[in-house]
């Protein structure tokens, strides 16, 4: 059984920052800056309240007599207790016999087109363990997305408009940042297990190390072009925060409502129909946050049981990096063009360069793991380097339209020959065929 590590690292980044985001608004307090200090106090609680209803949703306290667990949660030490018990349970295993255990099939990864499936039994102590990673791979997503990149856009901002990084402030922002690393890894492993949830995915470190370089620098040079944007454009930034939010927000209801499907009622049993709508749109709401900031691996559909839509789609991917390299590309020379004196001791093109080659290199990390290092690539329909290809080829026919070739020319050009050309041609090799042998006898 392995050790629950990953529990381990969530509780710790979930604590540092609430730490450094409390000793933070202390300062602000001392400073007389009261705007900073709510902000920083808001980003910090809201979703640490968040991340405590969904730890006792999925243990489902609420239905189980546990007062002091309730308690400990109401006062947002939930996670710390949870880990606790995680260890507990780690450590109890073996010394006393489990009186029930189950049994569950997985399948191997193929081997020379051979998948065979293995059975393993699972007892009780495991089967709680599972429980406890799947609930903060959860909340980790939650508390990176709605709380750290808040928090990180906010800190960053203040830095530029004050000019400088005091200690509170940069310790703030590294731990927010790498808590929205781990969140969106922890966001893949998520959405590789659910995908390919028959088989027995064993993730590499290779693998780990392609996902945290990928999204580091996507993200971090997202958050940079939006408060250079936001510094220079502060109107403005509104309005692109919001389409970005509702254009994501609304995108899974729409494939809902245009499938015809009926309104899931399979979430929880009892949750009524509000309740249920309720827990909708939170999904959704976090969804678009995720998407804000970088990729969401886990993509929502809300006709299906699962609520996950477990097929690769290259495309949707592909148009997603797209657009947003573009956006970010404008944003950042808008913020060229319109910027003031006050970044005058910034090389302005030498920072445009280097967020746009940071995005690129995010992408690139992006392809190598999806490429080389995904744990379950043997079982693509078909590789990312074929699906970048044909969208490079629907590209050079948008082109071609553009330019004035129709689908006329397009359709004449992809005609296969007819029976008179293969004859005229055939004859015409011959003719050539004859003559060379004539010349050289």
């Amino acid at each position: 059984m392995r050790l629950p590590s990953s529990i381990f690292v969530s509780v710790s980044l979930f604590t540092a920052e609430t730490t450094a985001a409390l000793y933070l608004s202390s300062t602000y307090r001392s400073a007389g800056d009261q705007i900073w200090q709510g902000l920083t106090l808001l980003f910090t609680l809201v979703p640490s309240v968040l991340v405590q209803l969904t730890l006792t949703f999925i243990h489902r306290d609420l239905s189980r007599d546990r007062p002091l667990v309730l308690l400990l949660h109401i006062l947002q030490l939930g996670p710390i207790v949870r880990c606790l018990e995680a260890f507990c349970i780690y450590g109890s295993v073996g010394r006393v016999e489990e009186p029930y255990v189950s049994i569950t099939r997985k399948k191997q990864m193929p081997k020379d087109g051979l998948s065979e499936e293995v059975e393993r039994q699972v007892g009780q102590a495991e089967g709680k363990l599972f429980t406890h990673r799947a609930a903060f791979a959860r909340t980790s997503v939650i508390q990176a997305f709605l709380g750290s990149a808040p928090q990180l856009t906010l800190q960053l901002y203040i830095c530029i408009l004050q000019q400088r990084v005091s200690i509170g402030r940069g310790t703030l922002m590294v731990i927010s940042l790498l808590s929205i690393v781990y969140g969106a890894l922890r966001c893949n492993i998520l959405a590789i297990k659910i995908k390919y949830d028959d088989y027995e995915v064993d993730v590499k470190p290779t693998a780990y190390l392609c996902i945290f370089l990928w999204r580091s620098f996507e993200i971090a040079t997202r958050v940079v072009v939006l408060v250079l944007f936001s510094s220079v454009l502060q109107i403005w930034v509104l309005p692109v925060v919001l389409v970005n939010f509702l254009i994501f927000f609304s995108y899974p209801w729409i494939l809902f409502w245009q499938s015809g499907s009926p309104f899931p009622e399979n979430i929880e049993k009892t949750l009524t129909r509000v309740g249920t709508t309720i827990v909708l749109c939170l999904l959704t709401f976090l969804y678009a946050g995720v998407n804000m900031f970088c990729w969401s691996a886990v993509q929502l559909k809300l006709n299906d049981p699962d609520l996950i839509n477990k097929s690769q789609n290259w495309y949707r991917m592909a148009v997603y990096y797209m657009l947003r390299f573009v956006e970010n590309a404008t944003l950042i020379l808008l913020w060229y063009v319109f910027q003031t004196d006050f970044y005058r001791f910034v090389c302005s093109p030498l920072l445009v360069l280097q967020l746009l080659v940071g995005y690129a290199i995010g992408i690139f990390f992006m392809l190598v793991f999806y490429q080389f290092c995904h744990p379950c690539k043997k079982l693509f329909s078909s590789s990312i380097s074929l699906g970048l290809w044909e969208c490079i080829n629907f590209l050079c026919l948008l082109c071609a339209v553009h330019r004035g070739e129709g689908p006329a020319e397009k359709m004449a050009l992809e005609q296969p020959p007819s029976d008179k050309d293969i004859a005229n041609d055939t004859a015409e090799m011959n003719g050539n065929l004859s003559q060379s042998l004539s010349s050289n006898p």
